[in-house]
């Protein structure tokens, strides 16, 4: 289980987005083909027109990246011959085994895909419908052994040149400046490379074929002359990847330990520690008079599962150090968002794919397969998401930090040790035997038996709540002394708690009255907590570990979010309690498919559920005034604001300064500038989510599905392109006034902490959502819906936004979009 334990060799790099095509294989309904033990793609209906127009798009975007890669190869070639040369001379820049050794079947690769690209190029150039490359596809695959034979021989490669350069000046000045022809319609002539790079070139491309013969094969009708042939080359292609994949195999150790039992267990529960400046899940146990920090250890066939001990502390030793101490350890740097973002993706796919094997009564071993890749990336997520900082110190001098995903977990850890620690202890030293026996214990006492991620929930257990959960926060009491008391509300998320949504400080108070409300997206939540807290302006107590000034918790509940109960149409009024605190509070659940329906507007005279084309030619503009004034607002007083867009304002404000614009209420200038600002960034999020089809469009939402599924970048970058043009001019110019606006958001990301990925996520289904979800591909569960659509509409948004800036004058000049990134 240890992380450290797997090292991940340059053949896992070759092989990383191996698994992704294959899922996206059984995605459309692959069997396994008879005998071959290996997936192959069956029958899917392709729209004859759209899906011929999608093979030129992947076509034209593969040719050009070709053209990039043959240049690659050509300029790692070019020195080859003069040290050819020089080898058999009195002077030798290097010897023949060297060259041989660096060089090795480049030429032959060279050859294939020199052969490949002449014989391509003319077909896609004067294209024709009925136009067959299949056989082409099918002998590159035949060649790919040559692949096997460079891959093998990299590592030497790479090694040898690195020697080489080392002990020869005029090598080195070669292998650091190749030079590389840049396209025929690029305006670069020349880039500079270093050879080490290109030699990496062949491994990238190893997986590129398969990418694309997946791509052209999912807009390939049946009966096509090339759908046989591109099947015949991606099966070929895929069993070439598997036997590089069978080479590699992680070996797993287990300690024996002897078992016993002592003392009395308090808390346990999986936590991430930071160690050696990495994250390591740990299953710590707090016991009566000690906290034991242990790993999990397993044998490979995953029985007999023990703990080793990585550290201890007693109670009678442990302090907590106040967070505006100054610590030496090391700054905690969060994991970046969009490979969270990807690691949700992945693991949404996965669950549909095993709900979909269930169904279909597929194989177990399928399954298994399916369920063992989901616990992968869910332990990923769970190890690289929390943030939240929980420092521990022996007083005796080691410190410790762990990292969590919530304030509230937090709370609970600190406030039980302090529970133990009113008690009388004894500080002691175990001796290892102890220790060994204490260790063993873990095991039998342990009250949390699995990491928490869904793949090890049973199939009976509730797969939580996705959708909207509206909250109003009314009011609180039971304080002794007055305050500035604010709450938040926190949901889990893929085994994880995040915060959602915070009230206003309401100042100086016993009884504080909020009254606010909120709407919280759940995604498989089952749990809804609150806590009150108790503001702190005193600038000297800032945490050294996230600059915050630290605010005093004064109470913390928890609620379950039991379906039956929450999914009422009706307002549900609870109290929950917490340290001798009540807060009141209301709310009511609404399903993803009942609150994503767009309902267009009666009266054409307002803004909101209005074409943005009746808007803008109403008034005058090119960007719907709402748009530009609440953008303008933003980007005044709210782009350095936490959360900005993310944490969500509260409801009444959000629906006045709807009646205002829709009014055209001549005090709406007034208005924006007196309201809290989340409530500001809320209208213009809800004014696209009204709007009576996307901004991005019913029309096209089925081609900026397939065109992100592209597996080519250079395919991609042509579709997603294409389509922006196809967009009505409204839509687009607001679409890249939009854009460039959320990009200036992320740039202040280190103070307002939302990156381009989290602003993605936001606004991804406002833009993109169809006005009919009945009309998309029919999928199994709300769980479905969220995982398959909502994750590939963040993607299209997350594209755009970091992409080089979009123009529309350049847009609509160019018919035809190259990129030059391989």
């Amino acid at each position: 289980m240890e992380e450290e334990e797997e090292a991940i060799g340059f053949l896992d790099k070759v092989l990383e987005d191996e698994d992704v095509f294959l899922l996206e294989e059984c995605e459309l309904g692959t069997p396994t083909s008879p005998g071959s033990g290996s997936p192959f793609l069956v029958a899917v209906k392709v729209e004859a027109g759209k899906g011929l127009e999608m093979r030129k798009l992947v076509l034209s975007g593969f040719l050009a990246s070709e053209e990039i890669y043959i240049n690659q190869l050509e300029a790692l070639l070019l020195p080859m011959k003069p040290l050819k040369a020089t080898a058999t001379t009195s002077q030798p820049v290097l010897t023949i085994q060297q060259i041989e050794t660096i060089f090795y079947k480049i030429q032959d690769i060279y050859e294939i895909h020199k052969e490949f690209y002449d014989n391509l190029c003319p077909k896609v150039q004067q294209w024709d419908s009925q136009v067959t490359m299949g056989h082409l596809f099918q002998k590159l695959a035949s060649q790919l052994g040559v692949y096997k034979a460079f891959v093998d021989n990299y590592k030497v490669a790479l090694e040898t040149a690195e020697k080489c350069s080392q002990s020869n000046n005029q090598f080195q000045k070669i292998s650091e400046e190749l030079k590389v022809k840049g396209p025929k319609d690029s305006k670069d002539s020349h880039t500079s490379v270093t050879m080490e790079a290109l030699l990496y070139k062949p491994i990238d491309r190893v997986t590129r074929s398969t990418l694309v013969l997946h791509d052209l094969l999912k807009h390939t009708p049946v009966d096509h002359p090339d759908y046989p042939l591109l099947q015949d080359a991606l099966r070929i292609s895929q069993n070439f990847l598997s036997s590089i994949n069978e080479d590699i195999d992680p070996r797993r150790t287990a300690v024996t330990t002897p078992k016993g039992e002592t003392r009395q267990l308090v808390k346990d529960g999986f936590l991430v520690e930071v160690s050696e400046s990495s994250r390591k899940l740990r299953h710590v146990f707090l016991f009566t008079d000690v906290l034991l920090c242990a790993k999990l250890k397993k044998t490979s066939a995953g029985k007999h599962q023990q703990y080793d001990c990585k550290w201890y502390i007693p109670l009678a030793d442990l302090v907590f150090p106040s967070p505006e101490e100054s610590e030496a350890s090391p700054q905690v740097h969060p994991f970046p968002d969009h490979e969270l973002e990807d690691m949700k993706m992945k693991i949404s796919a996965l669950k549909s794919e095993i709900q979909k094997e269930k169904a279909n009564k597929g194989q177990s071993r399928a399954i298994e397969r399916l369920k063992k890749k989901m616990f992968e990336n869910e332990f990923l997520l769970l190890l690289n998401s929390p943030t939240i900082p929980f420092r521990i110190h022996n007083r005796n001098g080691k410190s410790y930090l762990f990292l969590l995903s919530s304030d509230y977990e937090r709370s609970e850890w600190r406030e039980a040790i302090q529970k133990l620690q009113k008690k009388d202890l004894q500080a002691f030293v175990l001796s290892s035997v102890e220790l060994q026996v204490l260790t063993g214990s873990c095991f039998k006492l342990r009250t949390v038996h699995n990491i928490p991620v869904t793949s090890n929930k049973d199939d009976d257990e509730s797969p939580g709540l996705y959708g909207f959960l509206h909250v109003i926060v009314h009011s609180a009491k039971g304080f002794k002394q007055s305050a500035n008391l604010y709450c938040t509300l926190e949901v889990d998320s893929f085994g994880y708690f995040v915060s959602k949504a915070k009230t206003r400080v309401f100042r100086d108070t016993t009884e504080p009255k909020w009254d606010e409300e909120f709407e919280i997206e759940l995604e498989g939540s089952q749990s809804l907590r609150i806590l009150c807290y108790e503001k702190c302006y005193d600038k000297t107590k800032v945490n050294k570990d996230n600059n915050e000034i630290v605010d005093k918790i004064m109470g913390k509940g928890q609620i379950q979010l039991d379906p039956q109960t929450v999914e009422t149409k009706n307002w549900h009024t609870d109290v929950i309690e917490m340290n001798g605190i009540k807060v009141e509070f209301s709310m009511k659940f609404t399903s993803r498919d009942m609150s994503l329906k767009r309902t267009p507007s009666k009266k054409q005279t307002g803004v909101f559920g209005v074409k943005i084309s009746v808007v803008t030619k109403r008034e005058r503009s090119k960007v719907p005034y709402i748009v530009r004034q609440c953008v303008e607002e933003v980007e005044k007083r709210g782009i350095e604001e936490v959360g900005i867009y993310r944490i969500s304002g509260v409801a009444t404000d959000i629906q006045a300064l709807k009646a205002a614009f829709d009014a055209n209420n001549k005090d709406i200038l007034l208005m924006l500038s007196d309201m809290d600002i989340n409530a500001i960034a809320g209208t213009l999020k809800l004014y696209f989510r009204e709007l009576p089809e996307p901004l991005l469009t019913d029309r096209l939402y089925p081609a900026f599905m397939e065109g992100i599924a592209l597996s080519d970048p250079a395919a991609k970058e042509n579709c997603m392109m294409h389509l922006l043009r196809t967009l009505p001019d409204p839509n687009l110019i607001t679409f890249l006034f939009l854009l460039e606006h959320l990009k200036r958001v992320a740039e202040k990301e280190p103070i307002n902490k939302m990156s381009l990925h989290n602003l993605a996520t936001v606004f991804g289904p406002t833009l993109l959502r169809p006005s009919e979800v009945e009309s998309k591909v029919h999928l199994t569960s709300a769980a479905d819906i969220w995982s398959h659509d909502v994750m590939a509409q963040v993607q299209v948004l997350l594209y755009y936004l970091q992409h080089p800036p979009i123009s529309f004058a350049e847009l609509k000049r160019n018919t035809l979009y190259f990129s030059t990134d391989v």
